[in-house]
């Protein structure tokens, strides 16, 4: 090929990635390997306002119509996109971080501290540009790479760029996806996100719904789906609770869903023989009560229940059914209820059995100030 014909090429693929009409299928692929460095809104470096508007359409191109344009095309235009690696030895991480990322000075302290390998902001540079491609906010991006520094050593084509098609392979929009990046926790990292997340939105409900619950425990996308997420379900279900009864048990405690099976089981089974079945209102509230308990130990909280307010066993399973968060208490914190609300004030125990909440409250706070008003 001679120059003139090059030049003629390069500027046909310039001129349809500007005006957006070209096809990134047609014509050779290495004559864009020209083409590199990330948006300078994003990156405060020297960049050709064509290569920037290049990436940024290519980008879009492919993630609103997956479809049409296998992986593979996706990988070598991302490639050609990129900018050349070129070593700076005056790279310094921690100022990229609050320069380009947009991270506080601490933000970036702590986070450079796994970023301590990075001598060049060649591959950061790329991850950032990728991540404008989806239309994340400045405030996004530091969020999220406040919370997963080593999302900026990720590898654009062969891992964020696969979970992105992936995820709207299975019909998520780029700001639903945006969402997913913003959490953070090697969440947008995480190949099995695409995988199971059919599963999870069938649990779950909705987009909305996962989003809150990996904002609370994303380990779970750590856990093996048929290991422990789907038995931890099955169980459940055997118990007699519908899907949406249990989507809402793990949003209100997320860390029991991703529990080993076998312990699961026998927190339930403690929660039952407390008399709280699973479809009661207050089952979630018991099984977050025991979850740190063993058989031993709720046992000895049982016992010392009896004896600090003169209960009997059926005066103990009712304060605990009307209040499960009771056997979370200290030994010492009860004691000094039990002595003002009886010995002080004359309340009789059936009587706080049965109104069982008040022994959550704060002492100071809550229980005296009224009682010391009558």
């Amino acid at each position: 090929m001679g120059k003139s014909e090059y030049r003629r090429k390069r500027a046909v693929v310039w001129r349809h990635a500007e005006e957006g009409t070209g096809d990134p299928r047609q014509g050779d692929i290495w004559c864009m390997t020209t083409v590199a460095l990330p948006p300078a809104a994003i990156v405060p470096h020297s960049v050709p306002a064509g290569a920037a508007m290049l990436r940024r359409t290519i980008l879009t191109r492919l993630l609103s119509s997956p479809s049409t344009l296998p992986i593979v095309y996706l990988h070598r235009l991302l490639s050609a996109a990129a900018p050349a690696v070129s070593p700076n030895p005056s790279f310094a991480v921690e100022d990229y971080l609050v320069g380009t990322c947009g991270l506080t000075r601490a933000q970036a302290l702590k986070a450079s501290t796994k970023l301590s390998h990075l001598k060049s902001p060649t591959n950061p540079d790329a991850v950032l540009a990728f991540l404008a491609g989806l239309n994340l906010s400045s405030s996004d991006v530091a969020s999220a790479v406040a919370k997963d520094p080593q999302l900026l050593c990720a590898n654009v084509e062969k891992t964020l760029a696969p979970v992105v098609v992936g995820l709207t392979g299975h019909g998520l929009s780029h700001a639903e996806i945006a969402r997913f990046v913003s959490l953070g926790r090697t969440i947008f990292r995480c190949r099995s996100v695409v995988s199971n997340l059919p599963y999870y939105m069938s649990l779950f409900g909705s987009i909305e719904n996962l989003v809150r619950f990996l904002k609370q425990s994303s380990g779970l996308l750590g856990c093996s789906l048929e290991k422990v997420v789907k038995p931890n379900v099955l169980f459940l279900r055997k118990r007699g609770l519908a899907d949406c009864e249990i989507s809402k048990l793990f949003l209100s405690a997320p860390r029991l869903l991703s529990a080993n099976p076998e312990r699961f089981q026998a927190m339930v089974a403690s929660a039952e023989g407390l008399g709280v079945p699973p479809g009661s209102v207050m089952f979630r509230h018991m099984l977050q009560a025991v979850t740190l308990l063993s058989e031993e130990k709720i046992a000895a909280k049982l016992e010392s229940l009896k004896n600090t307010f003169s209960w009997s066993d059926a005066e103990v399973g009712i304060a605990l059914c009307k209040a499960p968060k009771v056997l979370t208490k200290s030994k010492e914190s009860l004691q000094s209820r039990s002595k003002f609300l009886i010995s002080d004030v004359g309340l009789a125990p059936a009587y706080i059995a049965q109104r069982s909440v008040m022994l959550t409250y704060s002492l100071d706070g809550r229980i005296r100030p009224p009682v010391l008003c009558l």
